[in-house]
């Protein structure tokens, strides 16, 4: 499913990103690891807890309170004393970096992780080298070797299947696309693998395998029944309401014909939308990446989010806290699928707005499935 690119995150190896596919490889991907983990596990005792670390980007994001929720669940049925941590916001390594510390000091026998960004990676090496197995959650760190495995989703993936949904629905119509990412002064694996995750499903070349905004700024977009596009900008969020509202407004300056709004996740979608209604533009087709039960629910069963690929946070929190814990009572440590550098946990379209030829799932079914409140 990877391609090693650099700082471009995981790729998928098929130019296809096929739902059922990715979900049942997924699926087969954990139940042989934990198939795998339980069996060998009773080489150990569970009489002794086991201190396991989760560190989070930010617990500001319900997405990352959804894992530490379903840690802390996994954590009572194993047996194991979960400490968690979490940035002040999305980008704070140094926070992340004295959690690290603190994990090693503490004896604990692994770390969960979402990283916020490369400068954590010495301090991940430390925590190896003392003896801590180390799982990243929700994104393949750079390089992946960073830790001993990753659960997470295929973030290029999930960005592909908001964009052939997107080039299906223009049927043909020219795309003036407001790209909405995380950053634009830092390289972080998930931001670019969504953007040009989407971009690819839209049928346009990102023009780089390490940075945003290298793609040509006009030209042709060859998914769907193809059609002219213009990329009117790419401005930062931070993955939070207020950074897509300020993005959005930002973007309507450049260019007020915009008619296609991409987002790194559904609270930076949600800030767009503000920005779009306080400006009485209408028609605009805003695509995400979360699937969290708040805009499933909501933004996206009202039609005004177009398009969501769901995620799991939950399931990869909780089979991390399973798998350090199995390990440290003498299990077996997990192997990577052939070819792949991370075990996904699965996506979904979600729409309420189902198109022909593009598979998906509604609101109401999404919902069964989904994380948060």
């Amino acid at each position: 499913m990877k391609i090693v690119r650099g700082a471009k995150g995981h790729r998928i190896t098929s130019r296809l990103a096929t739902v059922t596919v990715g979900i049942l490889a997924g699926s087969l991907a954990l139940s042989a690891c934990s198939s795998t983990a339980t069996t060998s596990a009773s080489g150990g005792s569970s009489s002794q807890p086991v201190g396991v670390s989760l560190i989070l980007k930010t617990l500001s994001n319900p997405y990352f309170v959804s894992m530490e929720k379903d840690a802390k669940t996994e954590a009572a049925k194993d047996n194991v004393t979960l400490t968690v941590a979490a940035g002040n916001q999305d980008g704070d390594t140094q926070t992340q970096i004295s959690a690290i510390d603190n994990a090693i000091s503490r004896g604990d026998k692994g770390i969960l992780i979402t990283e916020n960004g490369d400068a954590v990676n010495t301090e991940l090496g430390k925590a190896r080298a003392a003896g801590l197995f180390v799982i990243a959650l929700d994104t393949v760190p750079t390089p992946a070797s960073t830790v001993d495995i990753t659960y997470g989703t295929d973030n290029e993936a999930a960005g592909k299947l908001i964009g052939q949904y997107t080039a299906a629905k223009l049927a043909g119509q020219k795309a003036v696309i407001a790209m909405l990412d995380l950053f634009n002064n830092q390289v972080v694996s998930v931001d670019i693998a969504r953007d040009h995750g989407f971009l690819e499903g839209m049928g346009i070349d990102p023009g780089s395998t390490t940075q945003n905004g290298q793609e040509a700024k006009s030209g042709k977009y060859t998914g769907g029944t193809g059609g002219d596009y213009v990329i009117a900008c790419h401005q930062p969020t931070t993955g939070a309401i207020p950074g897509g509202k300020t993005a959005m407004e930002n973007c309507l300056s450049a260019n007020p014909n915009i008619n296609v709004v991409y987002t790194i996740n559904e609270p930076a979608a949600d800030g767009a939308n503000q920005a779009l209604k306080a400006a009485a533009k209408t028609g605009v087709t805003i695509v995400t990446i979360d699937g969290s039960c708040n805009y499933i629910n909501g933004l996206l069963k009202d039609g005004t989010i177009a398009a969501d690929s769901a995620q799991y946070p939950g399931k990869m929190a909780s089979v991390g806290v399973k798998t350090i814990s199995d390990i440290a009572r003498g299990g077996a440590k997990p192997t990577l699928p052939a070819g792949q550098d991370f075990i996904n946990t699965g996506t979904a379209l979600i729409t309420s707005q189902p198109i022909a030829g593009i598979t998906s799932q509604t609101p109401a079914t999404a919902a069964g499935a989904c994380w948060g409140s």
